[in-house]
């Protein structure tokens, strides 16, 4: 009798296991759907809090995914609960598939004694894992990403730095250019970057002001003005010692003293304008003497000339510098309205314009350099500036030159003044208002004043 009802105790446990497998595979099928959906609509809102809150804290989203994990749960569970099977089914269930002839039915009812357990127990359900582990591992791995891959919170834009006018970036790069080649007087670098000191001195939010915009306009052209002047007054002062090394055995009185004035005024201005070259270049400038190069040594000539080629390039290649114009070449060529003008330094070159002198029965000869001055390099592949020489071709309106000056207002006071008279009458046709009629109007006015 004990063996009997050790084997019914083996049968109901066995069926109770049977039970709970069958149930827990419907609870899981159920769960899959509405837990993926749930892992990827929480992973996309920690992504979103990760990157807009500053201080995240994972307490309060723990909670609420717990909740939210524990509601889904309990609603799988109340949708899979029709499908849930009892032991006494699974019971009916392992009878079947091992085909017992309803023995167990039986001995349930107590009409037969209970079977032996048999060592291989089938009930007809097997285990298909890939289908019910596949959405809790997506959700797991999706929201594993959502807590583990670094995400950069949001900057406020106001707890940013503001970015400065790029207008200051450039003349502080100039500045520290010009340092560190020494090329101008410290005096002039320091006053602009007090300037630009000041201008940075001022509310972040007044920096792109009307006035401040102003100011920084009216700070970059007066440096740009500097630099250009410096720029072109070197230049025109190194050309006017090439000429007199080189041509000074065959110029004229008139053209030597034409470039002497030139070097005189190029000095003059270097030394009357805010920026002004280094104490050491200006000193050497100044010490020289033009109308004797012969008597200095061809080197340090040439040194100097050197000094004013590279101090005038460095003015040039400056972020606020015209960098353009006819003189970056390094000082071949001279200013184009000088040579307009017939104001160049270089006798020899308008000694080479002069046509030739013919003979009785020929004609005078063609001048070289008609067309222009002849270049001996054309710069093939270089970009260049198109810049129009010829006066002859301006229209009226076009801008020759801009220049800083005052209004003209006449402040003359002027009192009542009597208004015009008619002097002439009208005459002729326009004494009198006509009104020209078509001929059907004329058809019609007669019609009607019959």
């Amino acid at each position: 009798m004990s063996g009997e009802h050790s084997n019914d105790n083996q049968w109901r446990k066995l069926a109770s296991q049977v039970s709970s497998k069958i149930n827990l595979a419907w609870w899981l099928d159920k769960l899959s759907t509405p837990l993926l959906i749930a892992a990827l609509a929480g992973s996309c809102l920690i992504l979103i809090a990760r990157r807009e809150l500053t201080d995240f804290s994972w307490f309060y989203p723990s909670i609420i995914g717990a909740i939210i994990l524990l509601a889904i749960g309990l609603l799988s569970w109340w949708r899979a609960r029709e499908n849930f099977e009892s032991p006494d089914h699974a019971l009916v269930r392992m009878e079947a598939s091992m085909k017992m002839c309803n023995k167990l039915s039986a001995a349930k009812q107590g009409l037969t004694p209970w079977p032996a357990i048999p060592k291989v127990l089938n009930d007809g359900t097997r285990w298909r894992w890939p289908r019910l582990l596949s959405p809790p591992l997506a959700a797991l791995i999706l929201v594993g990403a959502s807590v583990l891959l670094p995400v950069s919170t949001r900057s406020n834009a106001g707890d940013l730095p503001m970015d400065e006018p790029q207008a200051w970036k450039d003349l502080e790069a100039d500045i520290e250019s010009l340092t560190q080649e020494e090329t101008v007087e410290k005096d002039y670098l320091e006053e602009l970057e007090e300037r630009i000191e000041q201008l940075r001195g001022q509310n972040q939010e007044e920096w792109y002001s009307h006035s401040s915009i102003e100011a920084t306009d009216a700070l970059r052209e007066m440096h740009q003005g500097e630099l250009d002047k410096m720029e072109r007054n070197l230049r025109r002062a190194e050309q006017a010692l090439e000429s007199l090394q080189e041509n000074s055995g065959e110029m004229s009185d008139q053209a030597r003293e034409r470039i002497l004035d030139a070097f005189s005024e190029a000095l003059e201005q270097l030394e009357q304008g805010k920026m002004k070259p280094n104490s050491e270049l200006l000193e050497k400038i100044k010490a020289l003497d033009p109308e004797n190069l012969a008597q200095l040594d061809p080197q340090q000539l040439e040194q100097l000339r050197k000094s004013m080629k590279q101090s005038a390039k460095n003015c040039a290649q400056c972020q606020g510098g015209a960098s353009k114009g006819p003189s970056q070449d390094g000082g071949a060529s001279q200013d184009w309205l000088d040579d307009l003008l017939n104001e160049g330094s270089d006798n020899g070159q308008q000694q080479e314009r002069e046509g030739g002198k013919g003979g009785v029965n020929r004609g005078p000869g063609s001048a070289p350099g008609v067309l222009g001055q002849i270049s001996p390099d054309v710069n093939s592949g270089d970009l260049e500036g198109l810049q129009s020489e010829d006066l002859s071709k301006s229209l009226p309106g076009d801008l020759l030159e801009l220049r800083d000056s005052k209004h003209d207002v006449d402040k003359t006071k002027v009192g009542l003044r009597a208004g015009g008279n008619v002097d002439n009458e009208s005459e002729g046709g326009s004494r009198v208002w006509k009104e020209s009629l078509l001929p059907s109007e004329k058809r019609a006015l007669k019609n009607f004043f019959k």
